[in-house]
């Protein structure tokens, strides 16, 4: 227990930057937060922190161990969840990973129904729009607009998000408003490109149930879904993303939606997780909010679709 408790001494120091800090947290005496870091370091042979009297600066050793120690912790606490059958509230903390819109427009919006329903649970939102490395980052759950690449996750269908065709007021001005694909001629696109692949600058539309893509120049192409929609307000050219991630732009004119009738393919959302006999009551109440919170009819198209440029 005493190691236990010396991670978890370990990781409030890391994520207060402060060892005063942290002993007001956890309720302790400063010196005993000291003495407990000072022999972690000794029977770990190496320095997990830089000390200054300004400062408390994690070395990369200490990095390295802040995400092994969250993985130990939260393995330790959905161990005694799973006997725990009196607790009839889930309780502890979730790590979840996901898209910027998704988390302004959509999920953050809607927490205090879920703080109500579950209040003994924490949430801590990362918004990426890029893949992560579960493990390494000490995450519990992402949300993407593509299925699991790595064999070693779970994923769950979330829902499939209604996508449409935008571009600014000043960019229609100049180029006009298509009313179909056949106008798209003359047209530009932004590009759109993840981390690890760059995608062609191309816009796909549903015809006679097939799936056409149409090819554009572009003069600039970026990464991000908020940069992808600032590239259109900027009249850059045309964009397809999720009605959702351009409700506020579409409110207040600073996008114009086309080609009404042609409209892109949905977007498929899964929410991925590692996999396991057991899931902690945490994640799971978590993850049905979740379902049922992207609740929408689904589109037989996403189900076969390959994924191409998918901008949540």
């Amino acid at each position: 227990m005493d190691h236990i408790q010396a991670m978890k001494t370990f990781i409030r120091i890391a994520e207060l930057e402060s060892f005063s800090r942290a002993a007001e947290d956890l309720n302790v005496p400063r010196a005993t937060v000291s003495t407990t870091l000072k022999r972690l370091e000794q029977r770990l042979g190496v320095r997990l922190f830089l000390r200054t009297t300004r400062q408390v600066k994690i070395t990369d050793e200490g990095k390295i161990y802040y995400q092994r120690c969250l993985q130990l912790i939260s393995a330790l606490e959905e161990s005694d969840a799973l006997f725990a059958h009196h607790q009839t509230q889930p309780a502890g903390i979730v790590r979840i990973d996901m898209p910027h819109s998704l988390a302004r427009a959509k999920v953050i919006p809607a927490l205090p129904a879920f703080y109500q329903r579950y209040p003994q649970i924490t949430l801590s939102v990362s918004a990426n729009d890029n893949a992560i490395n579960l493990l390494d980052q000490g995450v519990d759950c992402v949300v993407r607009a593509w299925p699991a690449e790595d064999d070693n996750l779970q994923s769950r269908h979330l829902a499939d998000l209604k996508q449409i065709t935008c571009a600014s007021p000043g960019y229609l001005a100049e180029f006009g408003a298509p009313q179909t694909p056949d106008d798209l001629t003359g047209h530009q696109a932004v590009g759109y490109f993840f981390a690890h692949q760059r995608t062609d600058s191309h816009l796909e539309f549903v015809t006679a149930g097939k799936i056409e893509k149409c090819q554009l120049a572009s003069k600039l192409t970026v990464s991000g879904a908020d940069a992808y929609v600032a590239a259109a307000k900027a009249g850059f050219g045309l964009i397809q993303a999720s009605q959702l991630a351009m409700t506020q732009e579409l409110a207040q004119g600073e996008l114009v939606e086309v080609l009404h009738q042609y409209l892109p393919p949905p977007m498929p959302l899964y929410i991925m997780y590692p996999p396991g006999r057991f899931l902690a009551p945490r994640i799971r109440v978590l993850l049905d909010w979740l379902i049922a919170l992207f609740s929408v009819p689904a589109d037989p198209l996403s189900q076969n679709r390959i994924i191409g440029k998918t901008v949540d």
